[in-house]
């Protein structure tokens, strides 16, 4: 489970991966069988070094708290993340998350959850001065990067992420996905490119309710990654997508942008097309470029985004990752395939392919 020490040194793979979410608009809920068997039949677009799941909706009887997930080398890792979590937060409730063993799983961590609220700011040890979920960043932030052995790998309210090495379908299997219902789900077939496949590198990457999942390479991660820096976020996950789920909170969140503002920074328009627009919305996107520069999502990419009222889709510029979308009803699809789709909703309203650069927005109605 440990992050390689010399990640960079190692065999690339070209990459594959896939991707689904569905949403459900007026929030009724989707079984975890749905998402993984659209994942099995895209299971040659990847190779076995990750899968993962993110759901919304899935603890009703805990929704005001923060659901912390962990991996943990060992149990001293656990205690020690135990420690922190209990300096910053009030514990109620603390379980294992509940597991099976599958052969195909090897080496799998120490899975662990915690139902959480802040202590007050008077009562917390450091981090006094931050808002409420600008602590919990904090929080997460601080246990990634100094409890050895232990990672939080989902930690929003009313959600949660499943992931590891192993395929899709595995990993549905390992974590008991069946057992859950959502009215969102977004989910991940990888096939590592430039970083290696091990635990805390599986999609989605997830912060506060925002998860990612992501077909393609992020060849902007150098500066995106020092950008982050120097907003207190820290990259420990050793992988290229990590930066878009902090990206997403300090652009949306923190500095309040649109989720399609958000998307014109990520895939912006080129400068020739820029020029070429009428005089208010050339200012609007030359300030955007201006600013958030070292924002913006250089290579090959597909992405979903999910969040607690909305499923997000986003091509690269010059669409060169595959990404679909299919009604039905009140369900909204999105996929690396329409086979994926068709796999658990043969019936659709309608299909379509999103041009370049151009979001998918879809909201909850409730």
């Amino acid at each position: 489970m440990k992050a390689p020490l010399r990640y960079h040194e190692f065999d690339k793979d070209i990459s594959g991966c896939g991707i689904f979410g569905v949403i459900h608009k007026k929030r009724g809920l989707i079984p975890g069988h749905m998402p993984s068997c659209a994942m099995a039949t895209m299971h040659d677009r990847g190779n076995g070094l990750g899968g993962g799941f993110a759901a919304y909706g899935i603890y009703p009887e805990q929704a005001d708290k923060y659901a912390f997930h962990l991996m943990c080398e060992t149990e001293g890792a656990l205690e020690s993340a135990r420690e922190v979590i209990t300096k910053f937060f009030t514990i109620h409730d603390s379980q294992p998350i509940p597991t099976r063993k599958v052969l195909a799983i090897k080496n799998a961590p120490i899975v662990w959850r915690f139902f959480l609220t802040p202590k007050r700011k008077g009562e917390r040890p450091t981090f006094r001065d931050l808002g409420e979920e600008d602590f919990v960043v904090a929080v997460v932030m601080h246990i990634n990067a100094k409890v050895h052995g232990a990672f939080v790998f989902s930690s929003g309210k009313n959600m949660g992420a499943f992931k590891g090495v192993g395929f899709p379908e595995d990993i549905a299997e390992f974590f008991r996905v069946e057992d859950y219902r959502a009215y969102i789900w977004t989910a991940h077939n990888r096939f590592p490119t430039n970083t290696p496949g091990w635990w805390g590198g599986a999609h989605p990457f997830t912060l506060l309710d925002w998860s990612i999942v992501h077909n393609g390479e992020i060849s902007s991660y150098g500066i995106n990654m020092r950008y982050l820096c120097e907003n207190d976020y820290l990259c420990t996950l050793m992988t290229d997508t990590e930066v878009v789920a902090y990206l997403l909170d300090l652009l949306v969140r923190r500095h309040g942008l649109s989720r399609k503002l958000c998307s014109k920074v990520f895939a912006p328009p080129f400068w020739d097309e820029i020029d070429r627009m009428p005089p208010e919305e050339k200012r609007m996107y030359t300030a955007l470029r201006a600013t958030y520069g070292s924002a913006m999502l250089n290579g090959p990419f597909a992405i979903l985004v999910g969040s607690s009222k909305c499923l997000w889709g986003l091509n690269d510029r010059v669409k060169l990752r595959p990404l679909v979308v299919a009604e039905k009803g009140d369900m909204v699809f999105m996929s690396s395939e329409e086979s994926a789709i068709r796999e658990v909703q043969p019936d659709l309203d309608r299909v379509w392919m999103p041009k370049a650069g151009e979001p998918v927005i879809v909201e909850t109605e409730v």
